[in-house]
């Protein structure tokens, strides 16, 4: 795991209002997780206030947007910090951020891909795997599998191990 590797936990939906504040789209556990953060992209946004939105999302004021039309530039922009700011795991827990582009085997010892993408749909996480590209160089089929232990027994920082089972 890269500690300095930059992990996104929102991203700038738009401008809000006339003064320079945005509304974020929040990847994390709400706008308390947020919180605990003052600076973003390595320095370059500088959090002054930040409010939930009552819709899932937040509004936030960065030290260095005086005004919409700095705050309209932003729209799309992720707001990272480096991994190793996030807070500790405890055992069994994960971020995201740490399952993708991990390699995928089975249990079975095959070698099946990577995983490009974690998703929750409302029951859970669900991975998904991509499998390695054709030799005419045609991108792998995809395929997903769910985030619990009957279905990914292990994992690690260097790999998951998917139950045979689950293998599409």
């Amino acid at each position: 795991m890269d500690a300095d590797r930059p992990v996104t936990l929102a991203a700038v939906a738009g401008a809000h209002g006339v003064t320079g504040e945005v509304r974020l789209k929040l990847f994390g556990e709400g706008v308390e997780a947020l919180k605990r953060y003052r600076a973003f992209n390595g320095g370059s946004l500088t959090l002054k206030k930040l409010r939930d939105d009552m819709k899932g999302g937040a509004i936030a004021r960065f030290a260095e947007v005086a005004d919409r039309t700095a705050a309209e530039k932003l729209r799309g922009t992720a707001l990272t910090v480096p991994r190793s700011a996030l807070p500790p795991l405890e055992a069994g827990e994960y971020y995201h951020a740490d399952l993708i582009g991990l390699v995928a085997v089975s249990t079975g010892g095959e070698a099946l891909g990577t995983c490009i993408a974690v998703e929750n749909f409302g029951a859970g996480d669900v991975l998904e795997i991509e499998r390695p590209a054709t030799p005419e160089g045609k991108r792998g089929k995809r395929f997903m599998v769910p985030m619990r232990p009957e279905a990914v027994p292990e994992w690690d920082g260097d790999r998951l191990v998917i139950e045979a089972a689950f293998v599409e």
